[in-house]
């Protein structure tokens, strides 16, 4: 097995498509993997640093509005076409793979115009437009969300197979990562973060659900700030004793978020693909704030594929304070019974074996 794997500019891209990888020189230990980038997207970074050969191409993205920049992007499409052509050429691969961004469109369709068995990776449940266009010339398209179907109408087939997970969120112990945060069995733990650089938002907010449940022993509460957001988290929360109040938990990161989902009853968080993908595969309520500046609104989109389904409460980042947080949260902390069908609903729209069905379509692809 021969597979050039792409897909960059943000985590969200990257990170299916190095587990994507993962999984393949897993089923296939001869495998050989080429990553195809730019040189200024995270991918430059990390694909290095998880072992794979990297190789990059010039790829851009147009802007949204009319602009005499779009010729230089034009210009850069096409020699990223051209020089993604040259790349295929020399690795020979059996498939090519791509998870999104601007660099997936050129080194995806290039070998597609080489007949070479082609799949794409959609993260988010309103598809990014790269993948829409691609759909079109592509064999196979895997989506995370079954909302993200409808909006793909090329000639390619359209699989749901949900998103690639890290194996410790499925194999986490809840007994025991609760152990470890000295809960007892009838403590709830709300688990609240804002992905890995924090959500001012959130901080700000979930300091208002602190001042209601500060000192109940029936409630903990486990906070990451993000590390450039500590500071004035603690500035914001100077009404609560933070170093010795017997429920809550501050940090700057969490190095251990598998163990903090397992423990976890209710997450407070963004609506990511990634992070969705986790809570579900884990079957956790969740009151979602979709991070309002995603490109195309998608975690919006992502949050409302979860509320439909009856497994999560959103509530939109303007609208987000401390007194409206506080009262879905008491919404939810007074009603087990609503608390025990979103962990359902959570759980029926998990997908765990994302990767094993992703692997099963390359297969297929590359007979």
């Amino acid at each position: 097995m021969r597979a050039i794997i792409t897909g960059g500019g943000t985590g969200g891209h990257i990170y299916p498509a190095l587990a994507i990888a993962r999984g393949i020189k897993e089923r296939y230990p001869g495998a050989e993997i080429l990553y195809i980038g730019t040189a200024r997207g995270l991918e430059s970074d990390l694909v290095p640093k998880a072992g794979f050969p990297f190789a990059t191409i010039p790829a851009t993205g147009l802007k949204r509005k009319l602009s005499v920049q779009n010729l230089t992007v034009a210009w850069q499409a096409i020699k990223g076409l051209l020089e993604a052509r040259r790349l295929i050429r020399r690795f020979t691969p059996d498939v090519v793979i791509g998870t999104g961004g601007y660099v997936c469109g050129p080194v995806v369709l290039a070998a597609a115009l080489q007949r070479i068995p082609t799949m794409i990776h959609e993260q988010n449940a309103f598809p990014g437009i790269t993948n829409r266009i691609l759909s079109r010339f592509t064999r196979k398209v895997a989506v995370t969300f079954e909302d993200s179907v409808k909006h793909f109408s090329g000639r390619a087939e359209v699989e749901l197979t949900g998103l690639p997970i890290r194996p410790e969120i499925l194999t986490a112990d809840r007994k025991k990562a609760r152990a470890e945060l000295g809960l007892a069995p009838d403590n709830f733990l709300i688990l609240s973060f804002g992905g890995s650089q924090g959500a001012r938002s959130i901080n700000r907010a979930i300091v208002g659900v602190m001042e209601v449940y500060y000192n109940n022993p029936k409630v903990h509460i486990l906070h990451v700030t993000g590390p450039n957001g500590y500071k004035d988290f603690v500035e914001s929360a100077k009404s609560i004793p933070l170093d010795d109040n017997g429920n809550i938990t501050i940090t700057r990161y969490l190095y251990n978020m598998p163990d903090a989902l397992a423990a976890a009853d209710l997450v407070i968080c963004r609506a990511g693909a990634a992070t969705l993908a986790e809570l579900t595969a884990r079957g956790v309520p969740s009151i979602l704030i979709p991070y309002p500046y995603a490109s195309e609104n998608h975690q919006e989109y992502n949050a409302r594929a979860l509320v439909e389904q009856g497994a999560a409460y959103m509530i939109l980042d303007h609208d987000l304070n401390g007194s409206y947080l506080s009262e879905k949260v008491k919404a939810l902390l007074t009603n087990p019974q609503k608390l025990e069908s979103m962990a359902k609903a959570s759980k029926n729209l998990g997908r765990p074996h994302a990767l094993r069905d992703i692997l099963k379509s390359i297969e297929k692809i590359t007979k």
